[in-house]
């Protein structure tokens, strides 16, 4: 009976199933999203997020802790230089796992997982925008703002006349040179 034993073992023996989980985390971090199962990707999520944890504090003993999981140089130093300085503020939950559905050939559950800062549809940039208020009443910044607005496209419209007036007056001026230049060729 397997009553508490809460380790997926992903039907592999553990030296594969390290050395696969190892693989994923090199790529997740490198790529920033991979594709995978379920499955797969909840057990990712248990290896990755204590590593990129430890990589906010760059020591040489934590780059030394996250080689001994990762086991790829470019990795280690992708994630110590670019992952964990977007990664800094935020407490936990740096991964996040989005289902796309299932596989054709085996009905099998996929998804992305991917690292939430570097997405830039869910970004910080969507959480920072802030909301406006609507009121019926006339008045107040949404008026004022109108004004401008109106304001600023009147001035535009009066340097757009007086610019195609002046093109006018420049072409009117070159029409009178060429036709006195026409009657003393004439003449």
């Amino acid at each position: 009976m397997r009553h508490g034993k809460k380790f997926n073992h992903l039907g592999r023996k553990s030296a594969h199933r390290q050395a696969m989980l190892s693989n994923m985390a090199c790529s997740l971090i490198e790529h920033k999203r991979i594709t995978t199962t379920v499955a797969k990707a909840k057990e990712l999520r248990k290896y990755v997020e204590p590593l990129i944890n430890r990589s906010k504090e760059d020591s040489t003993h934590s780059r030394r802790m996250v080689f001994r999981y990762l086991g790829n140089k470019i990795a280690v130093t992708e994630l110590f230089r670019e992952v964990a300085p977007k990664v800094s503020e935020r407490e936990g939950g740096y991964t996040r796992i989005i289902r796309t559905g299932f596989r054709q050939g085996d009905s099998a559950d996929m998804c992305m997982i991917e690292l939430v800062d570097f997405n830039d549809i869910y970004g910080k940039d969507a959480a920072k925008k802030t909301r406006t208020r609507r009121t019926r009443r006339a008045g107040g910044k949404a008026a004022d703002a109108a004004q401008t607005a109106v304001a600023d496209v009147k001035a535009a419209a009066e340097e757009a006349s007086a610019a195609a007036d002046e093109a006018t007056n420049a072409a009117d001026d070159a029409a009178e040179q060429n036709d006195g230049a026409e009657s003393e060729e004439k003449a």
